[in-house]
């Protein structure tokens, strides 16, 4: 029997590619996915993978077509464009969701992408930014957060809570920073971090990043069900799928 050919659909990146090298598949800005099949809601339903806490990672991975496509090399934002592309074609636009104690409606249609400026990239096809502190002058370099660097960041966690310390914002910055005043010595730059990163200067970076990281806006309108529209931020709790998935 020969293999059935099932249709795709092409996801645009918010990145457009730009933060990847040109010998990286995801330079083109686009990644083609399959529409989902019972293959996949087997990976859904999968206890072990959910478990793991991997379910939704092995899903994407089966969905992607080009196989060469390492979804650890994906920046968060665009591995979120091609996960609510999935959930789209598989289940359907309407994602009907608990938001406070209300029932809700969202169609994953309205999501706007938040597209990347490539001027801020210090590089074309590279994942870097610069960033001046407002209160002390320091210039950073950083970069978006991607699958390999979120590992880095969760190893560095539980190693902290072996020892009874909570860093999740410092181990963040010690994975997403790059430099201090073109300082690129990963000691110094874990220094300044410790040590030397104000207060206001952090939260001002944290407000920078968020501002311009290629994603999608969780913040949409959602119909409750009072019949009311509402703007909310898209929940991306189990029901995302998993509601969908009876066996």
């Amino acid at each position: 029997m020969s293999e059935m050919k099932f249709p795709t659909e092409v996801i645009e990146l918010p990145s457009k590619g730009l933060v990847y090298p040109k010998t990286s598949p995801l330079s083109s800005g686009k990644v083609e996915i399959k529409y989902m099949t019972a293959k996949e809601e087997d990976i859904l339903t999968s206890p072990n993978l959910i478990q793991q806490g991997i379910a939704l990672d092995v899903l994407l991975q089966s969905l992607i077509v080009d196989k060469s496509i390492n979804l650890d090399d994906m920046i968060v934002g665009d591995k979120n464009a091609v996960l609510v592309g999935a959930r789209i074609l598989g289940y359907g636009k309407n994602y009907e969701c608990t938001i406070g104690d209300e029932e809700a409606v969202i169609d994953l249609t309205s999501l706007k992408e938040k597209w990347l400026d490539s001027k801020i990239l210090t590089k074309q096809n590279e994942n870097e930014v610069k960033y001046t502190l407002p209160l002390s002058k320091i210039e950073l370099t950083f970069k978006f957060i991607d699958g390999h660097m979120e590992k880095d960041i969760e190893t560095l966690n539980q190693s902290y809570e072996k020892i009874g310390e909570s860093r999740v914002l410092t181990n963040r910055y010690k994975v997403q920073i790059t430099s201090v005043n073109g300082n690129r010595d990963e000691k110094e730059v874990h220094n300044f971090i410790d040590n030397a990163f104000m207060a206001g200067d952090s939260r001002a970076f944290r407000e920078y990043v968020s501002e311009v990281e290629p994603d999608l806006d969780f913040v949409t309108q959602a119909q409750m069900e009072s019949g009311e529209m509402k703007e909310v931020t898209v929940p991306m709790t189990v029901q995302f799928f998993w509601p969908s998935v009876k066996i």
